[in-house]
């Protein structure tokens, strides 16, 4: 563990280094060093600054963080939508750095599904929900027999066989993203990536819709991502990805435990993530009460590292 004056954050420092340095190969997203930088005239904004990220198959993460941190543009670059600037990317078999238009196109109609936050840019107002479900596959040449049994087979998995043939001003919020889900899902991507799919919906409508992925995560083995701002949706996961600063700065992992009368319950520990140069975050809490800035002092223990606040008064 890695201690700050009299405050204590687990660290998985081994986990982390043995991930980046011999990946495992359940690996289905891996980023190293990997950096997106704008550029509007002289001005260069770097939205990614050297981000580290490994999701194994079949996962199911949240990626947390504030406005600017740089994981929506995370997330658009691993669904092919943006290309980065350096570093490395790599989903599936598909190097994000080196496609071309031709392999970008046959990444996104095969391997990624993408779920919007704004329902109404998921769908096409004039086509009910059979026939928006049936496009992607219509544009990947799949036979029409296969079409209509992978439709079916999403309506029911989603719970909206009765919008089959309805438009989507005729369903609710709810009804529209679990249909931009079963879109999503039409070519049976390795996995999908949802960018604040219920920050339009209320309480109630998002459970509704986030049990949704977790059922066609469990149902199809899909890999899910999801950026969001909801906690109540991030707390469900069993590991959360937070994002500060174009990098990845901390997690937290889930785990359900049995206590001795027999009652579960949901241990949640937080990881400070260290890339490989030994860099780490720490969080500003922590700083501000603490008081570290600039210089801090560090002392190896056994076990572990403490970090003291520069008191040399130089």
């Amino acid at each position: 563990m890695l201690r700050t004056g009299n405050a204590v954050i687990e660290r998985s420092a081994r986990d982390r280094i043995e991930r980046q340095e011999t990946v495992s190969p359940n690996a289905l997203i891996v980023c190293e060093s990997l950096v997106r930088i704008y550029q509007t005239g002289s001005i260069e904004v770097q939205a990614l600054q050297g981000l580290d990220l490994v999701v194994d198959s079949g996962e199911m993460v949240a990626v947390v963080g504030a406005s600017g941190s740089g994981k929506s543009t995370l997330l658009s670059i691993l669904a092919g939508i943006d290309a980065p600037t350096a570093g490395k990317a790599r989903v599936e078999q598909w190097d994000l750095l080196a496609m071309s238009r031709a392999d970008r196109v046959r990444y996104r109609r095969h391997t990624v599904g993408f779920v919007r936050q704004q329902t109404s840019s998921n769908l096409v107002p004039y086509l009910t929900s059979r026939q928006v479900i049936d496009l992607p596959m219509v544009a990947a040449r799949r036979p029409v027999k296969h079409r209509r049994d992978r439709v079916d087979e999403l309506l029911a998995a989603l719970g909206v066989t009765d919008c089959a043939d309805r438009k989507p001003g005729q369903m609710s919020g709810g009804q529209q993203q679990r249909v931009a889900i079963a879109v999503a899902l039409a070519n049976e991507p390795r996995v999908l990536f949802a960018d604040e799919p219920t920050g339009e919906l209320d309480t109630a409508t998002s459970t509704e819709v986030f049990g949704a992925l977790r059922e066609v995560n469990q149902q199809f083995g899909v890999t899910v991502v999801i950026v969001t701002h909801d906690q109540a949706v991030s707390g469900q996961v069993e590991r959360t990805v937070a994002i500060r600063d174009g990098r990845t700065s901390s997690e937290v992992l889930r785990r359900t435990a049995t206590n001795e009368d027999g009652d579960t319950h949901v241990i949640a520990e937080e990881y400070a993530v260290m890339d490989r140069t030994g860099r780490v975050q720490i969080p500003r809490e922590y700083r501000d009460t603490l008081e570290l800035s600039n210089r801090v002092r560090l002392a190896l223990e056994t076990g572990h590292v403490e970090i003291h606040p520069d008191r040399s008064g130089r």
